[in-house]
């Protein structure tokens, strides 16, 4: 993948619209290629999948098929989380519903604790619960002929901060943006937005992001930086060439977390 040394944190309007027609006319090519017939789409109620529903939305419209969003929340989900997710998929998505799976989940632990005799820890609980929404997203694509959309953005892509089979999904329309890009379009985008939608995009970009999973109270508590923007400087710092900055733990991070980036081994005969 082809990494960006640069990072424009004060994006420009220009910039802004050039990247979301870039985004919007690409996915609008990939669905007309490829026949779909639906785009799905987790909404959690954090910045990503905001944006990806508010850059999706007129993609979907002008292809005359549903944008299909659902929240889907598991037991650690703040009510503020759900509340975000609830008011994006509403004022956004043709088709939204709001499913909570958190019984099936607390079943699915206890099964799993009784079969390893091992108590499941924060991270083995994340996993299970990323994987479980997923399940139910594939489910949907298949069953209204579509894909589900990735909401991952580069700088999580490049940390592993992410699900293997869990997080992942067909189409990634922000994957080359930086998370603090990310913010710089949401905000760009909150000028052709209805008030409702306004609303719901600006309590996304206010939130502080979280996994959602239970592991921490912020992401860039497991990252080990204070925030997304020293993140992206410290992987531009890098990228462009800097070597003292291979023992920081957001760069060793990025290293352990290759085989995420990698994709399946293959064996050889």
């Amino acid at each position: 993948m082809n990494i960006r040394p640069y990072l424009p944190i004060q994006t420009s309007a220009e910039t802004c619209a050039c990247f979301v027609n870039n985004i919007r006319e690409q996915i609008e090519n990939y669905v007309r290629e490829n026949c779909l017939q639906s785009l799905v789409l987790g909404i959690s109620g954090g910045i990503d999948s905001a944006l990806c529903a508010t850059l999706l939305k007129p993609v979907c419209e002008a292809c005359n098929i549903p944008l299909i969003g659902r929240s889907i929340t598991i037991e650690t989900n703040k009510p503020d989380e759900i509340e975000r997710s609830l008011k994006v998929g509403e004022h956004f998505c043709h088709h939204f519903k709001y499913l909570d799976l958190t019984s099936t989940f607390l079943e699915n632990k206890k099964n799993l604790v009784a079969l390893d005799d091992t108590l499941l820890s924060k991270l083995r609980q994340g996993n299970l619960k990323a994987r479980m929404r997923m399940m139910v997203l594939y489910d949907l694509a298949q069953l209204y002929h579509g894909i589900v959309i990735s909401t991952d953005n580069l700088t999580e892509y490049l940390t592993g901060f992410w699900t293997l089979h869990g997080d992942v999904g067909d189409y990634a329309p922000i994957i080359h943006l930086w998370k603090t890009e990310v913010y710089a379009l949401a905000r760009g985008l909150l000028s052709e937005c209805s008030e409702n939608q306004q609303e719901a995009l600006q309590l996304c970009i206010d939130a502080v992001p979280v996994d959602g999973l239970g592991i921490s109270s912020c992401d860039c508590e497991q990252l080990g930086v204070p925030d997304y923007f020293e993140a992206d400087r410290l992987f531009v710092r890098y990228f462009s060439g800097d070597e003292t900055l291979e023992t920081h733990p957001l760069i060793q991070r990025y290293h352990q977390s290759h085989y995420k980036r990698n994709g399946m081994v293959r064996g050889k005969r």
